[in-house]
């Protein structure tokens, strides 16, 4: 019988700079070789992590994901390249998977993590990677990884900032102890609204593939109850120490959450990945703007990005940036047709939001933002 420390001849010239590690040697990566980490998302977390984890020697990796490769997602989703533009974001992260390292055995999973297939997906991983981009998933991860007692890998990206955790560990918190409740939809940008440094979710991704790679060998010291907190700008690394909380409802002292909960409705957001899933109640179509243009119509057309966003394209109209709407609404004829726009639809959504509230009576959403008009009626506008 081949003793479990026992590494072929390939695997030990592959891994040669881990064995004449003493905290690592042939036990430390025959335990790597029997280990298995599930990745959900193969974006800007979870590309590096899984790189990483496959170059050393994670016997068994798990991938999760139902979306395609976007030009956009190029700039900082390494896994990915040009020629997979359009193809399934994990059959593009198998191929390059294999390329590091035929050793390593991928699973794939081109799907959405959901309430429903979870606890399955995860139940046979040792460690989870939280590589997510929305807080229903997050705080679904979260839960499954409590209730299946699996540590949980956990970072997030934002501009230039970014943290890593461990949560649901030897005792520790988890995410709820941490964010007891979601923010308010809308109120946080995603990436896509707000942007983020092409370098900084590889810096966290491969925080989060450390982490795993320790847990697996059980070597070091886990970022269990620590918050690593990241400035790019800055260069600087802070921590802040993170408690269980008794009472939380999952991983508290009497928890009330014992299954995967419905996470859109815990997090006020819709399930639907739909294009034809309302962004408000007062949506209109790019093709309806454009009919409006071509009747000569009278509106107000309001953007409400911000001033970089509008030198790199941007429609006839008024730039007020959402963050500055409160103050100058009364910039605006209360009278007038508005139709509001931003770059996706979220943020005119709640502009919009914002000036019927303030009395304004005629007011749209240009659904799907500048982005969506792009691509259905003027693709010569550049996009981001």
């Amino acid at each position: 019988m081949t003793k479990p420390d026992t590494l072929s001849q390939d695997e030990a010239l592959r891994y040669a700079r881990h064995l004449t590690l003493p905290e690592v040697g042939s036990t430390g990566q025959a335990k790597l070789t029997a280990g298995s980490v599930l990745l959900i998302g193969t974006g800007g977390l979870g590309s590096p992590a899984a790189m990483y984890l496959a170059a050393a020697g994670v016997g068994r990796l798990g991938i999760v994901d139902f979306d395609k490769v976007d030009a956009s997602n190029l700039q900082r989703q390494i896994i990915h390249g040009t020629g997979d533009i359009g193809r399934s974001k994990v059959e593009s992260a198998v191929e390059s998977i294999g390329e590091i390292n035929p050793l390593v055995k991928v699973e794939s999973y081109d799907e959405a993590f959901t309430s429903k297939n979870a606890l399955k997906i995860a139940s046979s991983y040792d460690v989870v990677i939280d590589g997510t981009d929305n807080f229903a998933t997050r705080y679904l991860v979260n839960d499954v990884c409590v209730l299946l007692g699996k540590p949980n890998c956990y970072g997030s990206i934002f501009r230039f900032e970014g943290q890593a955790s461990v949560f649901a560990h030897d005792g520790g918190p988890c995410y709820r102890c941490l964010y007891p409740q979601p923010p308010a939809p809308g109120v946080v940008p995603s990436c896509a609204e707000g942007g983020v440094l092409g370098v900084l979710p590889g810096i966290i991704g491969v925080i989060q593939a450390t982490e795993a790679v320790k847990l697996i060998m059980g070597i070091g010291d886990s970022l269990s109850q620590r918050l690593l907190l990241f400035d790019a700008l800055a260069m600087k690394f802070r921590e802040l120490r993170v408690r269980r909380d008794p009472t939380c409802p999952v991983c508290g002292d009497r928890p009330t959450i014992t299954e995967p909960i419905d996470y859109h409705q815990f997090c006020g957001t819709s399930s639907s990945s739909s294009p034809d899933a309302p962004q408000s109640p007062w949506d209109i179509e790019p093709e309806e703007l454009k009919h409006k243009i071509a009747r000569n119509e009278t509106f107000l057309l309001v953007d409400v990005r911000e001033p970089h966003e509008y030198q790199i394209c941007h429609l006839d109209g008024t730039l007020i940036p959402l963050g500055e709407l409160e103050d100058r609404h009364e910039e605006l004829d209360r009278n007038a047709t508005i139709i509001v726009h931003c770059k996706m639809g979220g943020r005119s959504a709640r502009a919009v939001q914002l000036l019927r509230d303030k009395g304004f009576r005629d007011v749209s959403n240009l659904k799907g933002g500048i982005h969506a008009w792009t691509q259905r009626i003027d693709p010569s506008l550049p996009t981001y």
